[in-house]
């Protein structure tokens, strides 16, 4: 057992007096006046409550003779067990039972002691007690009172004290109690500097009495909710008035102070100024917020290489969560594909004023009635979304365009704006217009970072705009080129009614290689062609225009269709042909450019070639890989004509084959590429089966039917270029024709003078008979000389007078330069100095030399 140093023994009545302290009869102290009101009052609950306390006394015989409720409580023994019963047999260890006996013989004496002893409590667990042993005259026979605390508990009770007090005493962050009327019992130091008063200022003290209104009663409500929940809040944050370092964020930390039993006694909190945290957060906000705009615009703007989209998308980027008005404006010149003027560097002059015409192909608001997002000036009108305007050399925005630098112009009159950026559109050192965005009251003005930020976003869209614009240009070159290899209008065809449409793809992907062509040959005839290069862009245009001038060159040889295809599809392979060596370097550098080594590719084309006569109505066709025609012949539904595909053109290894037909009066032959009949939508059987249904139902004239053929067949896809090339058939009059056999003999150049004049004559042809005359007389004797067999002699009459002469030989007739010697050899210059025009072409039997004159 360990013992402290024995103190004198108390009076005896045991109690200490005080001195100045005045003494109630007996000798107890009398309490001071003011102290007597509060006898009586105090709230429930003890120290008795939080440490276990025990007290029993030991009788002059050394044994239990008084056992308190609480000491039954304390040792686990009831008092009938207790009163009468040895205390160092009941609770000291056996092996300590000599010391226990000598000490309690001491205190018997006469002797206090204080000091510690271990016990078992009820549950039989081995514990401290502090014990303080006092003998008591008052007892028997001079017993003695024992006092027994436990000492763990008290021990925790230190602890918990001692860290209570450090945390209110050293901690840097501001700690507060409330009692439970939400009054302050007890702050730190930390707290109390915070609000610039001292601690002792702020007992009794209410979240009413420190902070604003609408702060104090929002602090209130968590300390009410959490005084009668329970539940703790965590960072409650609230802006106080403390009295230096201006308006400070505050958060708070609450929790309920239980006494036993669980009854409220109160509320902590834990109080920390976040105002730089804050800060910090916000910024931080702000930088995600920022890269979220950055990585959203990559993934949104430039989606399209249109120029009006691509400005939309910046703003379905930029409003609301940037800024609440916007507007771009371009130069008018982009817009047609031009170059716009280019952007000034530092130290530079500005290489333009600023007071260009400008397009505003875009508009965003979430706010409305704001005149300045649509770009009123001082003195300057209104450019509504889609108009033009000028800005004045002085203003901010012809500043930004000279200089190529953001501007934040002043506030202007506009009551609903708050502040207002100018941010140049500049793409490889090109100013292409302006975005001016406009922030609402309410909003935060532009600071540095927003001024970053936007630069940014509109060097990001300022380059999808440039390549719009590069591929708007380079786009409408193509199709300009593409079209202007298409016939103009619709050509006129001797015994046909001709229509054609051209329309390219309306998506803005590049222009493709369909092509379509009328083309009119020797006696009264005529070559329609219709072709698709596969591929797209400049090279299928320009494939597409090398491919139709050879196939009218080789359409004026009059050779046959499947011939024309054949020299067609060597052509083609040539275009593609890498069979060739690269050219090496030369004194004057390579010959060919990495691009050329790159555009070495297979061109593939289809094609379809008819060639119709109009005096007999008959029609030959050879295919290569195209689509088949289709002909609607009257009183009876449109159908495929059988045409063998053959293979594209390029591919090669394959003869073309032929197909004659017949067309009657009032037939109508369509020509058409894939794009009318297929899609994404449809397969090509469902639109075949459409554009024969088309063609059925009839229209008052053939420019209607193709109207009404791309109305039902093209309603809004337009994913690929449509050529579509309809003619109608028209029988040749038979009094338009004169057509007559004639022998081999020299009594045939007269008849036939004699015929082709009585043929002029009757139908009022006079001013052609002598020329007529003359030139039917010359090849007529022509094909005496130098041909064979029967000659034949034809007249028809179109748009012109055509002279047919036909024999069954062979070789041509060539245009020779006569001598001033020779006798012959100048019938064919008369022929070419009199007709309009002249030729020969081959026959299967035999040729035909002809002459055109003018009526």
């Amino acid at each position: 057992m360990n013992s402290t140093p024995a103190r004198s023994a108390p009076s005896s009545s045991g109690h200490v007096a005080v001195p100045g302290q005045s003494t109630a009869p007996g000798g107890l102290p009398r309490p001071a006046p003011a102290s007597l009101a509060r006898w009586g009052h105090g709230q429930p609950g003890s120290i008795y409550d939080y440490i276990r306390v025990a007290t029993f006394a030991i009788g002059a015989d050394g044994r239990i003779c008084q056992w308190s409720d609480r000491a039954a409580e304390f040792f686990g023994l009831p008092a009938a067990e207790a009163v009468g019963a040895d205390p160092i047999t009941t609770f000291v260890p056996r092996e300590l039972w000599a010391r226990g006996r000598a000490r309690l013989e001491s205190i018997l004496a006469g002797e206090e002691w204080v000091g510690t002893a271990p016990y078992r409590d009820a549950a039989g667990t081995e514990s401290l007690a502090e014990l303080y042993l006092m003998p008591d005259s008052a007892l028997p026979a001079s017993g003695a009172t024992c006092l027994a605390v436990d000492l763990g508990r008290l021990r925790r009770i230190e602890t918990d004290l001692a860290a209570s007090e450090a945390v209110f005493g050293q901690t840097p962050t501001g700690f507060v109690l409330f009692d439970a009327g939400l009054r302050l019992q007890r702050v730190n130091d930390a707290f109390a500097s915070g609000v610039g008063l001292g601690a002792a200022d702020l007992e009794g003290l209410t979240p009413h009495d420190l902070f604003p209104p609408n702060e104090a009663d929002r602090l209130a409500a968590a300390l009410r909710k959490v005084l009668e929940s329970g539940e703790p809040v965590f960072d409650v944050r609230f802006h106080g008035v403390p009295a230096v370092d201006g308006n400070r964020l505050w958060a708070i930390s609450l929790y309920r102070l239980d006494g036993v039993g669980g009854k409220p006694m109160g509320v902590a909190g834990q109080v920390s100024d976040v105002t730089s945290r804050h800060v910090a957060e916000r910024e931080a906000d702000g930088v995600r917020r920022n890269l979220a705009l950055l990585n959203e615009a990559s993934a949104h703007i430039g989606s399209t290489l249109d120029l009006e989209t691509t400005a939309k998308e910046l703003l379905d980027v930029v409003v609301p969560p940037f800024c609440d008005l916007a507007s771009v404006d371009l130069y008018t010149a982009l817009l047609t594909g031009e170059s716009a003027p280019r952007a000034g560097r530092l130290g530079e002059q500005p290489l333009s004023d600023g007071c260009g015409e400008l397009r505003r192909v875009a508009v965003s608001s979430v706010v409305g009635g704001a005149s300045s997002v649509l770009g009123s000036v001082a003195g300057f009108p209104v450019a509504e979304a889609g108009g033009t305007l000028c800005y004045p050399r002085r203003s901010p925005h012809a500043r930004a365009l000279r200089t190529g630098r953001s501007v934040i112009p002043e506030p202007g009159p506009d009551p609903l704006l708050r502040s207002t950026l100018i941010v140049p559109l500049v793409a490889r050192d090109q100013v292409l217009g302006l975005v001016q965005l406009s922030r609402a009251i309410g909003s935060e003005p532009f600071d540095a970072r927003d001024v970053a930020i936007a630069e940014e976003l509109v060097a990001r869209a300022a380059v999808c705009i440039d390549n719009a614009r590069l591929y708007r240009r380079e786009h409408e070159r193509a199709l300009i080129l593409q079209r202007s290899l298409l016939p103009p209008g619709n050509p006129a065809a001797s015994g046909l009614e001709i229509a054609c449409r051209y329309l390219p793809s309306n998506n803005n992907t590049e222009v493709g290689g369909d092509w379509f062509d009328i083309i009119p040959l020797p006696g009264n005839r005529t070559a329609l062609v219709i072709g698709d290069v596969m591929g797209r862009g400049l090279r299928a245009a320009v494939a597409m225009g090398q491919l139709r001038t050879a196939v009218r060159t080789l359409a004026m040889l009059d050779l046959d269709p499947a011939e024309v295809l054949t020299a067609l599809d060597e052509i083609a392979r040539g275009l593609g042909d890498d069979s060739a060596p690269a050219a090496g370097p030369t004194p004057y550098g390579r010959l060919t450019s990495p691009a050329d080594e790159e555009a070495r590719e297979v061109y593939l084309a289809t094609c379809v070639y008819a060639v119709f006569d109009a005096v007999t109505r008959r029609c030959i066709f050879a295919n290569a890989g195209h689509l088949p025609p289709v002909l609607l012949s009257p009183g009876e539904p449109a159908r495929m004509l059988d045409v063998p595909p053959g293979l594209p053109l390029g591919v090669g290894g394959e003869p073309f084959e032929e197909v004659e037909l017949t067309l009657p009066d009032g037939a109508l032959l369509g020509l058409y590429t894939d794009g009318l009949v297929e899609s994404r939508k449809h397969q090509l059987d469902e639109g075949l089966r459409a554009f024969r249904l088309a063609l059925s139902a009839g229209a008052k004239s053939l420019e209607d039917l193709c109207d009404h053929v791309l109305g039902e067949l093209n309603p809004h896809h337009g994913e690929d270029d449509i050529a579509l090339l309809m003619a109608k058939v028209h029988a040749f009059p038979e009094d338009s024709v004169g057509d007559w056999q004639l022998p081999p003999e020299p009594t045939s150049v007269a008849k036939a003078r004699e015929l082709a004049c009585s043929w002029l004559l009757t139908r009022g042809l006079d001013e052609l008979v002598d020329t007529t005359e003359l030139l039917v007389s010359e090849l007529v004797t022509n094909a005496l000389r130098h041909g064979r067999g029967d000659i034949r002699l034809r007249l028809l009459r179109d748009r012109t007078v055509v002279c047919e002469v036909w024999d069954d030989g062979y070789a041509q007739p060539r245009q020779r330069r006569a001598q001033e010697t020779d006798e012959g050899g100048r019938g064919l210059q008369l022929v070419s100095l009199l007709a309009e025009r002249w030729g020969s072409r081959r026959t299967p039997k035999g040729k035909i030399v002809w002459f055109e004159l003018s009526l």
